[in-house]
């Protein structure tokens, strides 16, 4: 493709360069990375060691590149220049990256959602959400942030996430996570993403034990009014319970009207129609059955997602794919069509039953 625009969220300074990087250098491209302001110097670092790595291998060192100053006008202006624009990151990026005049791909917003039902084994899906829940403090868009779980195991996955290392919130407890976490307008606050739950509980103004790694605030209401149903980027996750499978599907259906449309949620069972009737109602691009969640469906060596910082969410999230970007999204293919044995239709076979209808 030539030369690509790599836009490199805060969530994701270390990630993403390689990700980008790994595959522009196999299809013979060239990546200009341009970092978030919060998170330059991580990006920027990384973006050293993997030029330290060309330089080894004995390839032009320039392939891979980063904006020294980044800011927003810069951004714009690189974007201008490239032949394609890699966004990975919020709303404005993803929405900056396709009106740039340049082809891109973006990502979507994520909330994922884990449906656990009676069938699960609960010490699994506890251990599951909290290595996906801590992978970067939960600040990945795929980390888990809403567990909907069946009544009848709800006490049981509660008690083994306590065990996991949870931090199950009082009223009061949640309440003040509410009020740092986001602001009056809802928009989540940028200087508590990707933080420790000690460090969550001290601008909150409590306490927490040092074994504790992420907090569990039982929720029942589910929308805009609520922020505790969108996204959290961070250590918070939020738990519903619900009774007979229909009202599971609600919960989800509910949710994703809140946000996180086209992303990807889970779910722990064995049962093959819950999984069936779950995949044809959610409005995501990817579904993990019994997996950690933001270690499975960026791609895991035993699922065979393709491996990936960035995870379309097709139309539903606004973007032009819902498939993982990968490897062949940073290739141009040229078709070679030679003349192959006609396989036509007969009229016949075209029009059923109307074939040979007389014609006023």
């Amino acid at each position: 493709m030539g030369l690509i625009a790599s836009l490199v969220p805060t969530t994701n300074p270390e990630l993403t360069p390689p990700g980008v990087g790994i595959f522009a250098i196999k299809c013979r491209d060239a990546v200009i990375f341009s970092p978030h302001p919060r998170s330059k110097n991580t990006t920027r670092e990384t973006v050293e060691i993997m030029r330290r790595a060309l330089a080894r291998e004995g390839a032009p060192i320039d392939l891979l590149q980063c904006v020294e100053r980044s800011s927003i006008p810069a951004a714009q202006y690189l974007m201008t220049r490239a032949d394609m624009v890699q966004a990975t990151g919020g709303r404005d990026m993803v929405k900056a990256a396709y009106t740039s005049g340049t082809p891109a791909y973006g990502v979507g917003a994520g909330n994922s959602t884990m449906v656990i039902d009676e069938t699960a084994d609960v010490a699994e899906a506890a251990r599951n959400t909290r290595i996906s829940k801590m992978s970067d403090f939960g600040s990945g868009c795929s980390a888990d942030g809403n567990l909907v779980v069946e009544a009848g195991i709800y006490e049981a996955l509660r008690d083994c996430l306590v065990a996991e290392g949870g931090h199950l919130a009082t009223a009061e407890e949640a309440a003040k996570l509410r009020a740092i976490l986001w602001d009056d307008e809802g928009h989540r606050r940028p200087d508590t993403i990707a933080i420790s739950a000690q460090k969550l509980a001290e601008k909150a103004g409590f306490e927490v034990a040092l074994d504790r790694r992420f907090f569990i605030v039982e929720q029942t209401d589910i929308g805009l009014h609520n922020p505790f149903s969108s996204e959290k980027l961070g250590v918070v996750l939020s738990m519903f319970r619900y009774r007979g499978f229909d009202e599971a599907l609600e919960m989800v259906r509910a949710i994703y009207e809140v946000g996180g449309k086209g992303h990807s949620c889970g779910i722990y069972s064995f049962n093959d129609d819950h999984i069936d009737r779950l995949a044809r109602l959610a409005p995501v691009s990817r579904i993990m059955v019994r997996q950690p969640q933001s270690k499975a469906n960026a791609g895991a060596f035993n699922n065979g997602m393709p491996m990936t910082s960035s995870l379309g969410c097709g139309t539903w999230g606004g973007n032009i794919t819902s498939e993982n970007i990968h490897l062949k999204h940073y290739l141009n293919t040229t078709w070679v069509s030679r003349p192959t044995p006609e396989d036509r239709p007969s009229e016949q076979e075209l029009f059923g039953e109307f074939y040979g209808m007389p014609v006023d």
